[in-house]
């Protein structure tokens, strides 16, 4: 075929010339596009005959216009794949252009892949894959030991009692390398199927160590489909993906959350996230107004003072002869993880959000509804009874430009039992007397400034807060039972290898960090990024084992000097 020997001898020229110009190679890709296209339609022509329009429609000719009487239609020509099972497609960047946009407010490249700015790398049938993802090395260092990989459990910041919190530690992992796949298929000129699935390495099973090689497992970060309908303006996706709670920095699609552009794999105290399964359905109105209605997967974490263990029973309400049994979590079960406790879960969590694109910035609102599920058994009854009770809240968030090279974020969650919608993990519930879930008031809230000095340079500073209210009852004795009970003796807080009993209340954080895109060519893209937060953790207030007030306090810093490399951009 003549288009085919005129493709070879392209290539073949390419080849042989190993010509560094530029010119000649954007030249010589462009040529191998058009070539490609050509012989794309000539087997779509040879494969598809001729044939007449249906009765009573008016026939179409090749290009979609009306033929004389008479005259024989064609059928419109698509573009259809070549004979092979699938065909590289060349991407365009002679220039070298870096996929990487550092004077975004939540760069894609360093939150997620930007493979939505990145060329496909090949196409099987009408679906074109593009591939995304970096390779990461991390150094952390914690003034207090948490033995933890690159994602701090913020809200696990030892007291003074514990051994850990005398000590620093440091570590180096390679599990934040992130791999992911972006599939999309063209229904035609407004409709798309897509498919997107991410991962890194931060799971860590029974075999998983650091003492002569450090093999952790692949674990799914977000793998949902997607379609959109972008000229009715709907769109919808199915699977795992960061939550419609999540701040976003426009619209309300995936891929466009507003995440802090941290190292961390927990974020920072006070920003608004899950990453979790979900049925998302979105409407825009002309992409300047969205509404979007998520149903997310939903679990509970539950506390009670004293410890008290699902199928135990809790301490009497004052005048009760005795307790109720609770019973409200389970080990995991098939494909579920034996070592981690599930809730029992009424319903999906249901988040209704609303949001504007304005010439000066993105601003959205949203509810939040959940509901807990609890057995109890009362004192002295011979049956369960089943305890289910609703709780949720109201959340906002914004991105504002202030100027060319600042821009300001900022994110808030107030209500009952939204504890697992921030990186600290404060509790979301815990119990009455009759062994019902009684959900825990909460606040979750973040400001951020990302300031873009260069194309090269990009700076950030966040400060975030999450904090709760006691929800308890009184027992025989006047004691407090519940979450944040100001009773208990905390006096072994203050004393090494003693008990404490402390219930977390408070947690205030600062973040300032930065990355340096430090080179990028035909070879991908190096970046290094540095970061240091500082959090400050505060206990309910309890009392020192001879009536004066106790509320123990701590703090942490943490420090990240991190490297990527970006293969794809």
């Amino acid at each position: 075929m003549a288009a085919t020997a005129a493709f070879s001898v392209v290539f073949l020229s390419a080849s042989e010339g190993r010509c560094d110009d530029q010119d000649d190679i954007r030249v010589l890709k462009e040529e191998m596009r058009r070539l490609q296209a050509k012989v794309r339609i000539l087997e779509a022509k040879q494969a598809k005959p001729q044939t007449a329009a249906p009765r009573g429609q008016v026939p179409q000719s090749a290009g979609g216009t009306p033929t004389q009487n008479g005259a024989q239609p064609t059928a419109p020509v698509q573009p259809t794949p070549i004979a092979t099972p699938f065909a590289i497609t060349l991407p365009d960047n002679h220039k070298h252009n870096s996929a990487i946009n550092l004077r975004s407010s939540s760069p894609a490249a360093i939150t997620q892949t930007a493979v939505d700015s990145l060329p496909p790398i090949l196409t099987i049938g009408g679906v074109s894959l593009t591939l995304g993802g970096f390779i990461e090395l991390s150094n952390i260092y914690r003034d207090k030991n948490m033995t933890s990989g690159p994602a701090t459990a913020w809200g696990s910041t030892p007291y003074f009692n514990d051994p850990n919190a005398h000590t620093s530690e440091y570590r180096i992992s390679g599990q934040l390398t992130r791999l992911s796949a972006l599939a999309k298929g063209e229904i035609d000129d407004h409709r798309t199927l897509g498919g997107y699935i991410e991962a890194d390495f931060g799971g860590a099973a029974g075999t998983a160590n650091s003492y002569q090689i450090s093999g952790y497992n692949a674990r799914i970060r977000q793998a949902y489909m997607s379609y959109d309908d972008n000229e009715m303006g709907f769109h919808f996706i199915a699977g795992q993906a960061w939550s419609l709670a999540t701040n976003y920095t426009k619209a309300l699609l995936p891929r466009q959350e507003q995440v802090p552009p941290v190292v961390d794999n927990n974020q920072i105290p006070g920003i608004v996230f899950t990453r979790v399964p979900q049925m998302r359905l979105v409407k825009d109105f002309d992409q300047k107004y969205w509404i979007g209605l998520s149903a997310e997967e939903s679990q509970a974490n539950y506390a009670f003072s004293p410890t008290t263990a699902s199928g135990d029973v809790l301490p009497p309400a004052f005048g009760s002869a005795g307790g109720t049994r609770v019973v409200y979590n389970n080990a995991g079960g098939v494909l579920l993880n034996s070592l981690t406790r599930y809730s029992f879960d009424a319903a999906p969590d249901i988040i209704l959000k609303g949001a504007a694109n304005t010439s000066f910035g993105h601003y959205e609102v949203f509810g939040l509804g959940r509901w807990f599920r609890s057995l109890a058994l009362p004192y002295g009854s011979p049956s369960l009874s089943t305890k289910t009770v609703f709780a949720g809240g109201i959340g906002a968030g914004t991105t504002i430009p202030i100027m060319s090279k600042l821009d300001f974020t900022g994110n808030i969650l107030v209500g009952k039992g939204i504890g697992r919608y921030g990186p600290s993990l404060i509790p979301d519930a815990t119990f009455n007397a009759d062994g019902s879930p009684s959900p825990i008031p909460e606040l979750i809230a973040s400001i951020g400034f990302i300031g873009h000095p260069r194309d090269d340079l990009l700076l950030y500073a966040y400060g975030g807060i999450e904090t709760a209210k006691g929800r308890t009852y009184f027992g025989p004795g006047n004691a407090e039972n519940g979450y944040g009970a100001n009773n208990l003796n905390l006096a072994g807080c203050n004393i090494v290898f003693a008990t404490c009993n402390a219930q977390l209340q408070t947690l205030t954080s600062f973040t300032l960090g930065g990355w340096w895109h430090m080179l990028k060519g035909r070879y991908g893209s190096l970046m290094s990024g540095l970061q240091y937060t500082y959090i400050h953790k505060y206990a309910f207030a309890g009392n020192n084992g001879t009536g004066q007030v106790l509320r123990p306090n701590t703090e942490g810093n943490t420090l990240y000097v991190t490297f990527r490399y970006f293969p794809f951009q």
